[in-house]
């Protein structure tokens, strides 16, 4: 198994800051331009998986190019003890594209379970956020809709400097 040189490494953390190439095979794509095989580039990412170097590998989705223009952060105030297992059944909803649990900040901030809903408008968005209330009984949660009202630049980590 070929492993990569130092320089290689560098090669690669620059290729990969701002995503994965569109093609078929990414990292054969990326193995190419390195030279190296493509399950070179598939160990040694996954090594600065194991080594915390990446935290992980996903999808950044520019939703404003595909005309998804309402973008709501749903922020729910859930029991600790059931927080976890809600988490679950969240990100597994097919309206929810991101769902994570931060601590609250007390007493001006209750919320512990954040979810984005994205939709072609603000009615489409509400639609889903009932439509997830009912399908997993939360009617008695506590929660708060946060349209986004500006789109920032959206990137990945950055591992290496560029030019």
């Amino acid at each position: 198994m070929t492993i990569l040189t130092q320089q290689q490494q560098e090669s690669l953390k620059a290729a990969i800051q701002d995503g994965l190439p569109l093609t078929a095979r990414p990292y054969a794509t990326l193995a190419s331009g390195l030279g190296v095989p493509e399950d070179a580039v598939i160990l040694q990412l996954e090594q600065w998986l194991q080594d915390g170097y990446i935290k992980r590998l996903g999808l950044v989705v520019r939703h404003h190019a595909v005309g998804y223009r309402a973008n709501a952060m749903v922020v729910w105030n859930v029991p600790d003890d059931q927080v976890d297992a809600l988490g679950e059944e969240m990100r597994q909803h097919p309206a929810i594209t991101l769902c994570y649990r931060r601590p609250r900040r007390l007493p001006d901030w209750p919320y512990n379970l954040f979810c984005m809903i994205h939709g072609k408008d603000r009615t489409l968005v509400h639609q889903q956020i009932e439509a997830l209330i009912q399908q997993l009984g939360l009617q008695n949660i506590q929660h708060a809709v946060l349209f986004s009202n500006r789109q920032f630049k959206q990137t990945g980590g950055r591992y290496a400097r560029v030019g």
